[in-house]
């Protein structure tokens, strides 16, 4: 039996274009996550798991949706092998039912992460590099320093609410219980 597999990262996105494609690669069922593939938990993968027998094959749109790692699609190619289940994924055109298809598999697996990685690394030099120039990476303070003095007396005052201090100033709750905390820990002139 061919049981498909489809997921997206988010609610806004449509599961039609998987599903119609695994519907007309012959699988019987399809079942479906919306989650993002880093998140370990998926409860359609627990419910494929339990679907899948010897002989059965899993099918997917593509190799990204089951798994977002080459250690994660290993970690399926493995489990996948043990249980006699094979592996069909449509876009890259993988059936790791026959030997080629295997090799075919671990190929691309291994060139996605080594692109990851460059991805990874490049962005991680230019952050260095404009750190060197003098750049601040993140995003820029809500309030300059001489501004942060009026959220902290407001706090301490106790006589407006935390929700309309934040209002009326354009910050977040989480900024400014940040910028009490620091002026908490200055160090008092004597």
């Amino acid at each position: 039996m061919k049981i498909g597999y489809a997921r997206v990262s988010t609610a806004e996105q449509n599961l039609d274009l998987q599903r119609d494609a695994l519907k007309a690669a012959g699988c019987e069922k399809v079942i479906t996550d919306k989650a993002s593939g880093a998140t370990a938990a998926r409860p359609g993968l627990e419910k494929v798991k339990e679907l899948l027998r010897a002989g059965d094959t899993l099918v997917v749109w593509r190799l990204d949706r089951l798994g977002r790692s080459l250690r994660d699609l290993i970690g399926w190619m493995t489990y996948l092998d043990e249980e006699k289940v094979g592996l069909l994924s449509l876009h890259e055109a993988i059936d790791t039912t026959t030997t080629s298809g295997k090799l075919t598999f671990h190929l691309f697996g291994a060139l996605a992460e080594f692109e990851r990685n460059l991805i990874r690394e490049r962005t991680q030099a230019g952050l260095t590099a404009a750190r060197a120039r003098g750049k601040k990476g993140g995003r820029p303070a809500a309030l300059g320093k001489e501004k942060r003095d009026l959220p902290v007396r407001l706090y301490h005052e106790n006589t407006m609410p935390i929700a309309k201090i934040c209002s009326m100033l354009g910050i977040s709750q989480p900024k400014l219980y940040a910028y009490v905390r620091s002026a908490e820990t200055k160090p008092v002139a004597a």
